[in-house]
Order: C-alpha cells, then structure tokens, then sequence
C-alpha cells in the first residue's frame, strides 16, 4: 500500500525510532499479538507496560473494558495520545514502570498484557507480584532465557532464586515462543509469551508477613551455588538446617536447587529467628 493510502492512525503507528537503552522491539507481528491478548475479555481493565508505537494497544482496546498504557519514552508519549484518542477507553500515562505508582490507577487493572521492555522485565515482573495484588493475571513477551528462568523447576540449570520467588507468588508457564522477525527491530535472541496466574493465599502456603523474610532465606540459599545450602545461611542456623532438610526428605548436603519453593518456607519457619 502507498504511504499517500494509509490511514492516519497506521502513520501514527510507525512513527518513533526503537531506543536499545529502553530494550524496545517494537511488535509488528498479528498473530502474535492475538496469541498475547488472547483471554482478554469486556470486562477487563488491562495494564500496559511499554506500549512503544501502539500496536499490541489496538488490539487490547478492541477487547478490553479499559487499558492503562503506562510508557516512559517522552518521543512517544504524543503520537501514542493521538492513536489513544481514536479508541476511546485507552488511558495514556507517562512514567518509569520501576517507579510507577500502580495502585492510584483507577479503575484499578486487574491483568498485565505487554510486550515487556528488555532491560527491565524481570525485575519489573517480581516487583508486580509483590506490590501490586490487584493484577492477577499476567501474560506478556520477554526473552526466550528470562522465560526459561522463570518458569524453570528445581533440578534445571535455570533454577535459582529468582524463580523460587516468581514461583511462590504465581504459578508460571510458558505459552509460545516467538521469532525475532515479529519485532521492529529484531533482537538477536528468540521471545516467549509467559502467563502468570497469582496464587490465592491459601495457595502460596505463605502466612501473612512471611514472604519478605523467606524471600531473604531464598536469595541466601543461593548465594554459592556449589555449596551446600546450610552452608549458605548465617552461622547461627547452619546447624539446624540439615535437621530441617531431612524433615522435608533432603539429605544434609542438600544444594538450594533441589528444593521446591514450598520447601523454603517450611525451613524459613525454623531458621526465622535469625534470618
């Protein structure tokens, strides 16, 4: 089609040159981006993180009750406005999603749908579970490994505390993997949809104000991945892990990737007191 042809809100959608200290590939891709916002229905209010030209917006403005679009690059910020305006119920925000004040959204977003900016994904993603209760649903893009190391089991080479945590909040799966080729412009590595779905608290075997202690026993535990993981907590508790490790089935030479993430609370439940 001639540029002459094409519709105001297709010119407003290829305007703005991808950034690599922000880690946009922008999406051009359809398929994909049905595969991204499938389950989104009427009565969703979505949030966005990241929507760069606008692209995956369209299509989440097609289904959804409301979308929160919450992006940091100014260059965009007047051009996604104007594609914003044509739709009605997208609701454009300027901002560092690190930073981002998430609960003074109104009305509150119960979903994450995005194609993740790169360079922030996976601390992004951890700080959503842990602060922001109201999403319960997340389903968005990351790189292929950052996938993997999120949804990996113990026993995997992925598996480290990151995904222990990941994992304690949200049961995780990776859904597609995608093709450089669907991305303005193409990383160097392949992408995957990941869908999180948060756990109730009756799921998480977390008792109110554990989390943030079990999160300092994980991250701990897996300092030295070579070592054995008592020797990886302070002195005071080293010898009464390996008691805890045989309670829960492991031998005393246990290494932290062997363990389930439920596992870690029950040795948090003993060692808490000097943690």
């Amino acid at each position: 089609m001639c540029s002459a042809c094409r519709s105001k809100s297709e010119l407003v959608s290829l305007t703005g040159f991808p950034k690599k200290r922000l880690g946009q590939h922008f999406l051009r891709d359809p398929n994909t981006a049905r595969i991204v916002v499938a389950g989104v229905g009427p009565e969703d209010v979505v949030l966005e993180i990241g929507p760069g030209r606008g692209f995956l917006t369209g299509f989440l403005a097609g289904r959804a009750r409301l979308v929160h679009a919450v992006e940091l690059d100014t260059d965009l910020l007047p051009p996604l406005r104007e594609k914003a305006a044509g739709y009605g119920n997208v609701a454009v925000h300027p901002g560092d999603a690190l930073t981002f004040d998430y609960d003074a959204l109104r009305p509150a977003p119960t979903k994450l749908i995005a194609n993740l900016p790169y360079n922030i994904a996976s601390p992004l993603v951890l700080k959503l579970l842990e602060e922001t209760e109201r999403i319960n649903v997340m389903r968005f893009m990351v790189q292929y490994e950052v996938a993997r190391r999120m949804a990996a089991r113990r026993g995997n080479k992925d598996y480290a505390a990151y995904a222990v945590l990941v994992q304690l909040l949200a049961g995780v799966e990776v859904i597609h993997k995608v093709s450089p080729q669907v991305f303005d412009p193409p990383p160097r590595v392949h992408s995957a949809v990941v869908e999180m779905e948060r756990r109730g608290s009756g799921e998480t075997g977390l008792r109110p104000g554990e989390y943030e202690g079990v999160k300092r026993l994980v991250l701990a535990s897996f300092k030295s991945r070579r070592k054995r993981l008592a020797n990886n907590l302070p002195e005071p508790v080293r010898r009464e892990a390996p008691g805890v490790l045989r309670s829960l089935g492991y031998g005393p030479e246990a290494r932290a990737e062997e363990l389930l993430p439920e596992d870690f609370i029950a040795l948090y439940r003993v060692v808490s007191w000097a943690v």
